[in-house]
């Protein structure tokens, strides 16, 4: 499991919604963001491209002095392995990166030898 996340900060995730398939990359970072609404694609701020997030089930609270929802947001930067497969990321994976394959509702996701070392590590070759 990702050292960032634990499955108690999930509990009220209801669907995982993806914008892109996950089959097709070899992880994605998560981090909880804020957002007003407990469902719907939520705004993106960061630099790179959301691929992915969690809803809420009916009974998931804002919180009392902000009103805002805490929801899972699965995303990659642009010097992401996806996009720059010999950069920095060729072998190993940021501290956030999970294999998306394991990611489920209230399932944080896991660290897998595909999402830490790439294709090679699957293939056992190098490209």
């Amino acid at each position: 499991m990702s050292s960032l996340l634990t499955e108690s900060d999930l509990t009220h995730e209801a669907h995982v919604v993806w914008l892109e398939d996950p089959d097709n990359l070899d992880y994605v970072r998560q981090a909880l963001d804020k957002t007003p609404r407990r469902r719907n694609k939520p705004r993106y701020a960061r630099d790179g491209r959301m691929v992915g997030y969690a809803e809420l089930d009916d009974y998931a609270e804002a919180d009392p002095d902000s009103g805002l929802y805490r929801r899972r947001v699965f995303f990659l930067l642009p010097h992401d392995r996806d996009t720059e497969p010999e950069g920095l990321y060729q072998e190993g994976a940021p501290g956030e990166a999970v294999d998306p394959r394991t990611i489920d509702v209230r399932k944080v996701g896991e660290k897998t030898r595909r999402s830490q070392q790439g294709p090679a590590a699957i293939t056992g070759t190098r490209t």
